[in-house]
């Protein structure tokens, strides 16, 4: 495509509008001004086109240049994205401050993967072979925990292989060529190119059925999410969304981990950028960022950027989902990424919806959250992977019913809502119990039965309805007080007490209590939960004194068991034992009393 040249005729903030492109496409990318500013066309009206400027514009004006490029904004997917910390259009950021310092210089351009470093390939075909779209070519150690599969572009259909190269090559000398069906030959590098905006195809989406374990009890047993979901986590400043990404991120069970911090606090996002390279993966016992990439757009970052930035970071997650990882995306948060939306909205004049958000608000979120899921590989071989897309959402005052909660609830199946009334209690997780649901329950049932426990499920149904049973009778209290309820009833009232404060309660700074295995957290609630049923004929007999068998000894331990090891499971049989004998030894009693 030959390169046009047009004239900025006005500028207001990240837009501007230029005349003279005739032949401009939707999404292409501009530069702008005689700084060479990026930007990305968002409407075409004629000659005239609308673009979204990634980088600051004070300073622009009528009449300066804009030259197309006769691209999409695409990102580089190859070697070399794992440990690294990218802005929200894929520029890398310690690069950046090693040319110009502390703040990033307007039109500064800086390759996405280093040009010189050597990768090592291992080819897994060889002259001859037949290859279809995604077939694996050769393979690099990226880091020591993360082999990286280079692989034919989803472009090229089919093809024979007429060269391949081992040995150490940079992502742009070519390793492979492939003849295609028409003859064409293909030139292949290390390195690909993808438009964020499209989605990189699959050759069949899966219905998920595995959880992701979070190592969270909370998350885990009441509310899981499945590899290959999408779920959101919306909550009032304070509440914890931060905190609680950054433990998923740490501690789930995915192999790779794509951060973004899509408009938060410039505070925060240091605190990741500072925490994360020290972080110890405790799958492997290695850095957590041999596994991670980070993307970080902060407040006082371009507006549009922010736009942007959770496309970079669901393509590149897409392009390890093709290798056949299991990929978790953390999105933080996903309404900067909708005010950015509404900003460009109103300076293209366009007709405001709800709180004056685009009317496309809801097709934007639902096209981000769709590209989660689990699917056979594109290749001749049986590769599975999963993208699982996880989003805070920061809703103003803690109003779940503003726009971009609601848009995000109607395409997730996982809603865990944070409570500001919680974590005022210094309760944390600060999820609240009552409000949050899972639709995947029935995927990952027979998972979790043949796992964990055949009677996996019975457990988690009785530890959520004690909870919501405790909800009424509090209403109750309220009213007439404690010494208004049966002995039944203050007994539900302490084993769901017990179930909040023994089980949902996780302190994520202590290292033994931040991460519970999945046969650990359905240990301990049915450890408590055992209590509750043996006790249950105990005060159905009148005249019993729930006092008695909160005094009983055995309680203490029960109160303690989030300490037992991981590694010594079977000390909750052990403690199951002496509760139905004591609580035995207690009815005992009570019979020859009486």
């Amino acid at each position: 495509m030959s390169e046009q040249k047009g004239t900025i005729i006005k500028v207001a903030g990240p837009l501007v509008v230029a005349k003279g492109l005739p032949h401009a496409k939707m999404y292409e990318v501009m530069r702008v001004s005689d700084k060479g500013l990026i930007g990305e066309v968002i409407e075409i009206k004629g000659d005239n086109v609308s673009i979204q400027v990634y980088e600051e514009t004070s300073g622009v004006g009528p009449g300066e240049p804009v030259v197309s490029t006769g691209t999409t904004m695409s990102v580089e997917l190859g070697p070399g994205l794992l440990e690294s910390i990218y802005d929200g259009i894929q520029r890398p950021l310690p690069l950046i401050e090693a040319q110009s310092g502390a703040f990033i210089a307007r039109g500064i351009e800086v390759p996405a993967l280093d040009r010189k470093k050597k990768w090592n390939l291992e080819p897994t075909v060889s002259v001859g072979d037949k290859v279809i779209a995604g077939d694996v070519l050769g393979e690099v150690q990226e880091t020591n925990l993360i082999r990286h599969k280079v692989m034919v572009p989803p472009t090229l259909k089919e093809g024979t292989v007429l060269e391949i190269k081992s040995g150490d090559h940079t992502v742009e000398e070519v390793i492979a060529v492939v003849e295609d069906t028409s003859g064409k030959k293909h030139d292949l590098t290390m390195m690909q190119r993808w438009s964020i905006r499209k989605p990189r195809p699959s050759a069949n989406k899966k219905i998920p059925n595995e959880p992701l374990i979070t190592g969270t009890r909370v998350l885990d047993t009441l509310f899981p999410i499945t590899k290959g979901g999408a779920g959101c986590i919306p909550g009032p400043f304070g509440a914890g969304k931060t905190v609680t990404q950054q433990s998923l991120a740490k501690y789930c069970d995915a192999q790779i981990i794509v951060y973004i911090g899509c408009g938060e606090r410039g505070n925060e996002m240091t605190d990741v950028l500072i925490e994360f390279p020290h972080l110890e993966d405790p799958n492997t016992g290695e850095p957590l960022m041999k596994r991670t990439i980070l993307i970080a757009n902060t407040s006082n970052m371009p507006v549009a950027a922010r736009e942007a930035s959770v496309y970079t970071g669901i393509t590149i997650a897409e392009y390890y989902r093709d290798m056949g990882y299991n990929v978790a995306l953390m999105a933080d948060s996903t309404s900067r990424w909708a005010e950015a939306l509404r900003e460009m909205s109103g300076r293209l004049e366009e007709m405001p919806g709800e709180e004056g958000y685009p009317a496309y608000l809801g097709s934007r979120t639902a096209e981000f959250y769709e590209r989660a899921g689990i699917v056979d590989c594109l290749g001749s071989d049986d590769r599975v992977g999963s993208l699982t897309a996880i989003g805070a959402v920061s809703p103003p005052g803690g109003d779940l019913s503003e726009p971009v909660t609601q848009n995000t609830l109607r395409v997730t199946k996982v809603f865990w809502g944070l409570d500001a009334k919680l974590a005022y209690r210094r309760h944390f997780p600060a999820i609240n119990w009552l409000n949050s649901y899972s639709l995947y329950l029935d995927n990952i049932g027979s998972y979790a039965k043949k796992a964990v426990a055949e009677d996996y499920m019975d457990v988690r149904g009785t530890g959520m309805s004690l909870l919501q049973e405790e909800s009424k009778l509090e209403e109750i209290v309220k009213l007439v007080g404690m010494d208004a309820l049966s002995a039944k009833e203050r007994l539900i009232l302490e084993s769901a007490k017990s179930i909040r404060e023994d089980f949902l309660f996780q302190n994520a700074f202590d290292p033994e209590d931040a991460y519970t295995s999945l046969a650990k957290q359905y240990w301990m609630l049915k450890t408590i939960i055992s209590v509750y049923q043996e006790a249950l004929p105990l005060v159905s007999k009148e005249g019993f004194e729930i006092e008695k068998l909160l005094n009983l000894p055995v309680l203490q331990e029960v109160a303690k068991c989030k300490e037992i090891k991981a590694d010594n499971l079977e000390a909750y049989a052990e403690l199951i034992e002496r509760i139905k004998k004591e609580i035995g030894k207690l009815a005992a009693k009570m019979e020859t009393e009486s």
